[in-house]
């Protein structure tokens, strides 16, 4: 009988791309996805190290593995950014973990499994320069995430990732573009290209210079099925005037664009070292709307950074208000050991930080309330993800502005593209009708 295995991955959709990477992998190997945890022979847990409350999350998966281990053995295998960030500590503190496999050593997992006894820890060779992984779709799946860039260069002071991943690595042209082609074979609609910081794509060959830009013209002028293309993420500091004048005028580069602000103060943001003031982001933002037609702009914001005054978060507000961002992943500074910040003077007060990022995510549902409203009597094109969890008669899609609407339908569209005239709002959810 083939071995079987357990896969969960937490974090970024990095992560999830290299997840579903190394499945393939093993489903080459002969291995078999496991129904339930307690039927597999392997169990990989792909870890996220950005805040401590991921990081506290894997330690109470170890524990739960450890202990089912008394009743069924199994090989426990610990991978990713976690694994980078604390290699020696985890097996010294936690003797039921068989392996360990940093960021760089992802490629040699599925032999490294092959080689582990139960109870015993396979060799590991020298730790190589990163390299990519061939083929990053989950299984079946009309959309898919391509990494073109690995690492970062920027060193926010916050930021734990140029630790873990290392500095900016960017993906050959050729070998994004094979992957590209088979997965249109595959039947993929949708594709989001992936990178700390896609902006800083950068690759040369003997007959050119590819940046982001050209990388995205590369694509749009290979792939015919692929109807949406989305990238994640783009820094502030470097948004080509070419990429706000693609997004305008093709018609398959989704008109949404995430841009993390984080703060709204530009002397929070020198001690966080973004490298931006406050009105440079403004005049970008500025532009993109100059340029683009209503587009969608979503953010990530951070309150409670070292030295953050009430000011500071007034200035935070205040942006808030004069962007009305579509939507915003919002947190409060979470201290990681090996960064700059985590020793800074004046820390935040733990209860400002959290009064202060109620405020925040109370204005942000506000604003993305209205953002959405605004589109209710509008036909959106829609890809058709899922039944509705709420309601077996419904289905889930997302517009290409990256927002959720629900609608009466059949099963037999997901996967397809199909126009939905919005009606209302339920929540955050828009509610629609499809067009005949």
């Amino acid at each position: 009988m083939p071995n079987k295995y357990w896969l969960e991955i937490y974090g970024c959709q990095m992560n999830f791309a290299e997840g579903y990477a190394l499945e393939s992998e093993l489903k080459q190997k002969g291995w078999q996805a496991a129904e339930t945890p307690e039927e597999a022979d392997a169990v990989i847990l792909h870890t996220c190290s950005v805040r401590q409350t991921a990081e506290n999350r894997i330690w109470g998966r170890i524990g739960f593995f450890k202990h089912m281990k008394q009743d069924k053995p199994h090989k426990l295998i610990v991978m990713g950014c976690m694994a980078e960030r604390l290699k020696v500590e985890l097996q010294a503190k936690e003797p039921a973990i068989d392996l360990v496999v940093g960021n760089f050593e992802k490629q040699q997992l599925p032999d490294l499994i092959r080689d582990i006894d139960f109870g015993g820890a396979a060799e590991q060779s020298q730790e190589q320069p990163f390299s990519f992984q061939d083929f990053h779709q989950k299984e079946n799946d009309f959309h898919a995430y391509v990494p073109i860039m690995h690492g970062c260069n920027n060193f926010c002071t916050y930021c734990i990732v140029p630790h873990v991943r290392g500095r900016e690595v960017s993906r050959s042209p050729a070998e994004i573009k094979t992957e590209l082609q088979r997965l249109e074979t595959h039947g993929v609609k949708e594709i989001t290209l992936l990178g700390q910081n896609v902006n800083s794509y950068s690759y040369h060959t003997e007959a050119k210079h590819y940046r982001f830009p050209d990388i995205l013209r590369l694509i749009l002028d290979q792939l015919d099925s692929v109807q949406w293309l989305r990238f994640l993420t783009s820094h502030p500091k470097d948004v080509p005037e070419e990429l706000v004048e693609m997004i305008s005028t093709e018609a398959r580069l989704c008109n949404h664009i995430h841009l993390p602000v984080q703060h709204g103060s530009s002397s929070v943001l020198k001690r966080m070292n973004r490298k931006y003031t406050r009105d440079d982001y403004l005049g970008t933002i500025e532009h993109m709307r100059r340029v683009i037609d209503e587009p969608a702009i979503t953010t990530d914001i951070m309150i409670g950074f070292p030295g953050e005054t009430e000011q500071d978060f007034k200035d935070t507000l205040d942006l808030m208000r004069e962007v009305e961002f579509d939507d915003a992943f919002m947190y409060y500074f979470n201290p990681r050991e090996g960064t700059p910040a985590a020793s800074f003077d004046e820390q935040v007060p733990h209860q400002t930080k959290l009064d202060r990022l109620s405020e925040v995510i109370a204005l942000q549902r506000e604003i993305t309330h209205s953002r959405k409203m605004k589109r209710v009597g509008k036909v959106e094109q829609v890809i058709v993800e899922s039944v509705s969890k709420k309601n077996p008669q419904e289905l889930l899609g997302r517009t290409e502005r990256d927002h959720m609407v629900v609608f009466p339908g059949s099963t037999d569209s997901i996967g397809e593209f199909v126009k939905v005239k919005i009606e209302s709002m339920a929540g955050n959810t828009l509610k629609g009708r499809k067009c005949d």
